[in-house]
């Protein structure tokens, strides 16, 4: 069975930095594709950076450059570090597989001043 456990989400100022992590079970992270997503208010949510089996990483336009995939095999984690965070990056953050199957609860992410 499918569980994603997203953590590291909070309050941060534009400009700032945060590390999203995962914890997946029931995919193995390190051969299969895998995606972070974010879904701000009254927004469909949207994939914001992949990563495939054999590590290659794709971003979306609004977040190249600023934010950065990693994923520890051995623990079956995935990880964003996101930088120079802007507001609107705001959103609750999700990762999954691609494509997605079942959700987590997701990690608020606020960047206000």
């Amino acid at each position: 069975q499918v569980q994603l456990v997203e953590s590291g989400g909070g309050l941060v100022q534009p400009g700032g930095s945060l590390r999203l992590s995962c914890v997946v079970s029931g995919i193995i992270v390190g051969r299969n594709a895998m995606g972070w997503y974010r879904q701000a208010p009254g927004k469909q949510r949207q994939l914001v950076a992949s990563i495939n089996s054999v590590g290659s990483t794709n971003y979306a336009d609004s977040v190249r450059g600023r934010f950065a995939w990693s994923r520890d095999n051995a623990k079956n984690t995935v990880y964003l570090q996101m930088n120079n965070l802007k507001p609107e990056d705001t959103a609750v953050y999700y990762c999954n597989s691609l494509p997605p199957q079942r959700w987590g609860q997701g990690t608020q992410v606020t960047v206000s001043s």
